[in-house]
């Protein structure tokens, strides 16, 4: 196996180091955020840090890097106080990784891809058409991490919209039946399958 020692590690050359520590963690999860300015411009942004926060209340997360230079999803959640998340479809990873490309606020991420907004439920930020999972969230706190000035942003689910042929009797949803891709580090896009589903875990009696 390779071995990297922290020294080591330091000393790597910074594509090299950020492709190695961002593709050590596992896989992780791929998708939009959409948010609109208050003037109205939409954004549209990926995000490879989404984690789920707790069920009741329904809360979600995800880790925003420094705000040294200008995070359009960020001001615009803070002023408008909404968000959506949407999943990438693997038909979508091509244009859904351009929008990691740095736009002025006065561009829409939509008008650069082939990305539509949707509106759905009166909810004032746009969705992405097509994706199979959509999530309206509502922006509730963010919490600076000192040791790298990154912050974690956590939402508030409003409301979820799940493609029919995910949904399951028991509410599992089933991510490979809508083709949701993961991403591998900081740009490779795989298509998980999945292998096995596991009843609730007890102790076992001897």
């Amino acid at each position: 196996m390779h071995y990297f020692s922290k020294a080591t590690i330091a000393d790597l050359n910074t594509r090299y180091r950020n492709n190695l520590i961002n593709s050590i963690s596992g896989y992780k999860s791929a998708n939009l955020i959409g948010s609109i300015s208050e003037n109205g411009t939409t954004n549209l942004a990926v995000f490879n840090s989404i984690i789920h926060l707790g069920s009741n209340p329904a809360l979600l997360g995800f880790i925003l890097r420094p705000t040294t230079v200008p995070r359009n999803s960020f001001s615009n959640m803070k002023k408008t106080g909404v968000f959506t998340v949407n999943h990438i479809n693997k038909n979508q990873i091509e244009d859904a990784h351009h929008t990691s490309a740095k736009y002025p606020e006065t561009i829409s991420e939509f008008d650069q891809t082939n990305l539509n907004p949707t509106y759905k439920g009166g909810f004032s930020a746009p969705f992405v058409e097509g994706a199979p999972v959509q999530i309206a969230c509502r922006y509730v706190n963010d919490y600076l991490i000192k040791e790298n000035d990154t912050r974690l942003v956590v939402g508030a689910i409003e409301g979820v919209y799940v493609a029919n042929e995910m949904m399951l009797d028991d509410g599992w949803v089933q991510l490979d039946l809508g083709e949701v891709v993961t991403i591998n580090g900081l740009d490779g896009y795989a298509l998980p399958q999945l292998l096995q589903r596991f009843p609730y875990a007890r102790p076992k009696e001897h």
